[in-house]
């Protein structure tokens, strides 16, 4: 077991206690490994948790060369392993059954890889009844989740799969993955912050389920990670290795809570937004990128209104249907409508709430300003490791991502601060 996995190790081995309940945690994936270097040791962890099957190992061209070939070489002889190079990945309900007829004829699938080829892979394999692993490429979070991003008909949905049987992080490969991919995994962390403040929002104002579980894990790396951020920018293996802990935990996320709310609120739905309605005008940013503006953009909207001495006034909630139509299409507005029926606020709701926080402000806001972090010090903490800050940094159209922030409660069932500040008429005076 590698010093670097921390609490990782008990994590996997059953071992970890969850002092909020005093009852043990255990996860479905058998092996968790970050390593400064996994060279030459592939086929021991192949051979513990693939003993004895046919393995297909997926990768694209330049995952083949960052360490797909790597592995192969190392497998081939000792396993039953074949390669297959995808030429053309994307994760779509065709890009699926491209991966499945690759691997029709074998008992499991090894990714190479981070967004694409781990959730076509694993979606696939979860399809076909097969177990499947992953060597990753970036130190990003999608690995240790049993969900996958897929696109159907040009509507990105997040499924629910099931989890990888070995993850993989060899940090000597992720130290060489281009410098925009790290910045992006940080960014994609670092949203820990308007994901928690959200969810606890929801759970105080609708009693939607909360769990604190991965945060407590979180909270055990997250500010050394913050405070190593230019380090992990160089390269620096053992700050690399707080990012890829922190990554490997949020995705672990959905094991302890049941739930990917733990770490996808209002800024995930923004990232959502730009990939399903920015289209040709889409700059060619990835997920993380995208997270990280829009954590920004959140931050600052949380920041702002519960840092307030006073408390805003609501209405009833408002669906604008016919800009509903101009900028999402006539398609969405049934879908619209489905969810945000679960946190709309009529008239009786409005004034209960506004008479509350009217009597109990700073009581409502203490529990979600202890788990909120200074938007500042996201900020800086971005500037440090090299990541996209901007919609401007990022050569995205502003208009375009203004819409993304006043329309992205719409398109998710998720009760966020976007909700909280529009039904307040606050959202426009944070919209560029």
């Amino acid at each position: 077991m590698s010093s670097l996995n921390g609490i990782i190790d008990d994590l996997t081995s059953g071992k970890w206690i969850n002092p909020s309940n005093n009852k043990p945690v255990s996860i479905p994936i058998k092996k968790i490994e970050i390593s400064k270097s996994l060279d030459g040791l592939e086929y021991d962890f192949i051979n513990e948790t693939h003993n004895s099957e046919k393995i297909l190992i997926v990768s694209d061209e330049y995952t083949h060369d960052a360490l797909g070939l790597r592995v192969f070489n190392n497998l081939n002889g000792k396993s039953d392993v074949s390669e297959f190079i995808w030429k053309k990945p994307h994760c779509s309900e065709e890009g699926v059954n491209e991966i499945q007829r690759a691997s029709k004829d074998y008992n499991s699938i090894i990714a190479i890889g981070s967004g694409t080829i781990n959730d076509s892979v694993k979606y696939a394999s979860f399809l076909d009844k097969k177990k499947y692993s992953v060597f990753a490429t970036t130190p990003m979070n999608a690995y240790t989740t049993p969900t996958a991003s897929v696109y159907f008909n040009s509507y990105k949905k997040s499924i629910h799969t099931h989890a990888a049987t070995g993850v993989y992080f060899d940090l000597s490969v992720l130290s060489g993955c281009p410098q925009r991919l790290t910045a992006a995994a940080f960014a994609d962390v670092i949203c820990r912050t308007t994901a928690q403040v959200d969810w606890l929002l929801s759970n105080i104002l609708l009693k939607t389920p909360y769990d604190e579980t991965p945060y407590i894990l979180l909270g055990l790396y997250e500010e050394e990670m913050v405070a190593n951020a230019k380090k992990i920018a160089d390269g620096n293996l053992d700050s690399l290795a707080l990012l890829t802990k922190i990554s490997a935990i949020m995705g672990l996320g959905t094991f302890f809570t049941g739930t990917t709310h733990s770490g996808s609120m209002a800024e995930h739905g923004i990232s959502h937004y730009i990939d399903m309605f920015f289209k040709d005008k889409h700059p060619g940013t990835s997920h993380g990128e995208q997270v990280g503006i829009a954590t920004l953009s959140v931050s600052k909207i949380q920041n702002g209104i519960l840092n307030s001495k006073t408390p805003p006034i609501f209405h009833s909630t408002i669906i604008p249907d016919e800009e509903i139509k101009n900028k999402l299409g006539i398609e969405m507005v049934n879908n619209v409508k489905m969810q945000m029926k679960n946190k709309i606020f009529d008239n009786k709701k409005t004034d209960e709430l506004n008479t509350y926080l009217e009597k109990n402000w700073l009581t409502f806001t203490e529990p979600l300003k202890k788990v909120m972090l200074p938007f500042e010090k996201i900020w800086s903490a971005m500037d440090d490791c090299g990541a996209k800050k901007t919609p401007n940094e990022a050569d995205m159209d502003l208009d375009l991502y203004n819409d993304a922030l006043k329309y992205g409660r719409f398109i998710r069932d998720r009760y966020t601060i976007l909700d909280f500040a529009d039904d307040s008429d606050q959202l426009e005076k944070y919209i560029d």
